[in-house]
């Protein structure tokens, strides 16, 4: 991972503890975004089909690396804009369970229409409390984000997995945006009905990105009323056979944005999802024991026995700005402060942030 760093622009600068605001981009992706451009500059509208080309390769690319059918899956601009749309075609009164401070765009999308809804605090336990409220209460659709936001609380994917065989009926929708990229992950075995993301973050595409992979039980049993010409492919004759994932695309999608978006899956591919995944574990382990043995976690967190690669320690203004006075980029939310970090960070970039830290404690 050493000789990737090199790569990253940004890192130059600091330590870049903020992929879970912006993911850094790198210099081969600017490369080929330049070369596209330039394409474009150079041929107008001869373009046309080689752009509509690179929008199809992108969803088999997803597919490929979230293990999705091809015909599941819908290219959005970004996760809030697909879960609005999934949610006008949801039948209205179903019993909606939420956490408590999840990302606002999945728990506004819901609470701005007519669902019963319930909330769970998120603790330790969080997955007994929801396996009990999905029984109790009988729960419809259960909504959240796989990895929070706020702290980097991460949900026990193999729980939903078990969740989904014991509650075969229940919708379990996940927005994957602080997660997709940072972890390896297979859509078809997760149990999971509905996975969206926004790709500017961990998988280091840019703006403007993003999809939804969908279940086939979830595509039997809503309907969307969402239509577009671009929907239909521009065939006239389409207008009555738009598949469901299709009906999130209603209008042109930018083929600079979405070849972004294949164009990092290829260079993750190329790195390997399993070497991520091994590399930000360990940053995990190491980033919770550090920040533990200086009392700045919740506990909440330190009692988990695993984590994302994203913490919130505790600190008010006078730490945030010392951090960003020693080059520290990081960001503040909620009563703290957070940091992540993905595979252009290491071991030296946790032990820096300690260092610095003790200097105020």
């Amino acid at each position: 991972m050493e000789k990737i760093r090199n790569k990253f622009p940004a890192l130059r600068k600091g330590i870049y503890a903020n992929t879970a605001v912006y993911g850094a981009l790198y210099d081969e992706l600017i490369d080929w975004r330049q070369e596209h451009d330039l394409d474009f500059l150079l041929h107008a509208s001869d373009m046309r089909e080689k752009s509509l080309q690179l929008i199809a390769d992108t969803r088999t690319a997803v597919g490929d690396f979230f293990n999705c059918k091809r015909e599941n899956i819908a290219l959005v601009n970004n996760f809030s804009t697909g879960l609005n749309i999934l949610l006008e075609g949801m039948p209205q009164g179903k019993k909606v369970l939420l956490l408590e401070n999840d990302y606002p765009s999945v728990n506004w999308s819901f609470e701005n229409r007519d669902f019963t809804i319930s909330y769970l605090k998120i603790e330790a336990d969080v997955e007994q409390k929801i396996k009990d409220a999905v029984t109790k209460d009988h729960i419809d659709v259960l909504a959240l984000s796989l990895v929070q936001w706020q702290d980097g609380f991460l949900i026990d994917l193999d729980f939903l997995k078990k969740l989904k065989q014991e509650h075969p009926n229940l919708f379990i929708i996940a927005d994957g945006t602080q997660f997709c990229g940072a972890m390896d992950f297979d859509f078809n075995a997760s149990g999971i009905d509905v996975l969206g993301a926004s790709a500017y973050k961990w998988l280091l595409a840019g703006y403007g990105n993003g999809f939804m992979l969908f279940s086939d039980q979830l595509i039997n049993e809503i309907t969307i009323q969402n239509i577009g010409f671009n929907a239909a492919d521009g065939d006239f004759d389409k207008k009555d056979r738009i598949r469901f994932a299709k009906r999130f695309e209603a209008g042109h999608l930018s083929c600079l944005n979405f070849g972004s978006l294949k164009f990092s899956l290829t260079y993750f591919q190329k790195i390997g999802m399993d070497n991520i995944t091994r590399h930000n574990q360990v940053l995990s382990q190491k980033a919770k024991k550090e920040f533990a043995a200086l009392g700045l976690l919740e506990e909440h967190i330190v009692a988990r026995k695993r984590h994302s690669t994203i913490f919130n320690i505790k600190g008010d203004d006078k730490v945030f700005h010392h951090l960003l006075e020693n080059d520290i980029l990081c960001a503040q939310r909620g009563n703290g402060i957070r940091l992540s970090f993905h595979f252009y960070n290491n071991g030296d970039d946790i032990d820096t942030i300690v260092k610095t830290l003790k200097k105020l404690l």
